[in-house]
């Protein structure tokens, strides 16, 4: 079972960066892992902002492109999500996600909120 931590969130102004981070436990192959990170608005679906493969091949949301990065540090059971240039509509929840094979699983998520 892994146990996925996000930090980082909080309130920005629009314009501003914040860097994200989830922790993971629980598993010795996290290198194998696909980490992603998704977001959560009030009323909205999840979405998928970013993710990396476990190669570090990445892929990004349309609307996050330019502006957000995502990384990891295998060493440290890491994946980053840093995020600049933030806009209002940026403002959601954003969970962590790992998945491998069959495996699938969530953080409890950190709130990112974005004044204008």
């Amino acid at each position: 079972q892994v146990q996925l931590v996000e930090s980082g969130g909080g309130l920005v102004q629009s314009g501003g960066s914040l860097r994200l981070s989830c922790a993971a436990s629980g598993s010795s192959i996290f290198s194998l892992y696909t980490m992603a990170w998704y977001r959560q608005a009030p009323g909205q679906q999840r979405e998928l902002v970013a993710k990396i493969s476990s190669r570090g091949n990445t892929n990004y949301a349309d609307s996050v492109k330019g502006r957000f990065t995502i990384s990891r540090d295998n060493a440290k059971n890491t994946v980053y999500l840093e995020m600049g240039s933030l806009k209002p509509e940026d403002k959601a929840g954003y969970y962590c996600n790992a998945m491998y094979l069959l495996y699938n699983y969530w953080g409890q998520g950190t709130q990112v909120t974005v004044s204008s």
